[in-house]
């Protein structure tokens, strides 16, 4: 937990053993990652999911939301704000315990290297309503 407050990089597991280790050869990989474990099920620290990559850990204690970039994979922590929630009659007998917005694209490094995008813009289609009758 030192290590994540002291380096709000949001580095993976593996950078934080390695860190850890190196102050404390008796660290074993299994402790440090059980202590992870047990940190994100505590709600002590965030496992920030990157597609592709390995998970990284974040323990800085505001709200906030990510920005990962699709070609380095560097995470960055963006300003909170309201994101509605949906509307009850949406979630159907779910119960609806957090929501978590990850923003995805390019980073600022890497958009001033190269201006077109690491993969097409989104952009919100409508989606075709099955046709039951074998039809498309």
């Amino acid at each position: 937990m030192a290590f994540l407050l002291k380096h709000p990089s949001h580095p993976t597991a593996a950078e934080i053993f390695a860190a850890v280790n190196r102050v404390d050869p008796q660290c074993s990989r299994a402790t440090t990652y059980n202590n992870l474990r047990d940190l994100v099920q505590a709600g002590l620290v965030r496992e920030v999911a990157v597609e592709g990559r390995s998970a990284r850990f974040d323990a800085k204690g505001i709200q906030h939301y990510h920005f990962v970039c699709d070609r380095c994979g560097e995470v960055e922590d963006m300003d909170w704000y309201d994101v509605p929630w949906p509307a009850s009659s949406s979630l159907g007998k779910r119960v609806l315990r957090e929501s978590e917005l990850i923003f995805r694209g390019l980073c600022e490094k890497c958009a001033r290297r190269s201006p077109f995008p690491a993969r097409p813009p989104l952009t919100r289609q409508a989606k075709p309503k099955p046709n039951f009758e074998g039809k498309n």
